[in-house]
């Protein structure tokens, strides 16, 4: 996380605004790729970011509780092709 934070705020420096979507869970190494819900789950975080944002799952917020990171809550979506609804927080350090 603090590394697609990093590299937002690098980009944003030289007029390249980047977006990443963060969420963690098990893969499925398919040779050299990966896929899996996790996966699929990350590219739907990725797809509600804004240009220079990093949001997150709340799966992520949970696992890193304390470590210093701060989250803005930006409201509960539906994923395309996931379950549920997904709460989701756009993370800054």
């Amino acid at each position: 996380m603090r590394c697609a934070i990093a590299i937002g705020s690098e980009t944003k420096q030289i007029g390249l605004p980047v977006r990443a979507g963060l969420h963690t869970g098990e893969i499925e190494i398919r040779g050299n790729d990966i896929g899996g819900i996790a996966v699929h789950a990350a590219a739907r975080v990725m797809s509600h970011s804004g240009a220079g944002e990093v949001l997150v799952s709340r799966v992520v917020t949970d696992l890193v509780a304390g470590a210093g990171l701060k989250f803005a809550e930006r409201g509960s979506f539906e994923l395309k092709g996931l379950p549920g609804r997904w709460d989701l927080f756009a993370a800054s350090g």
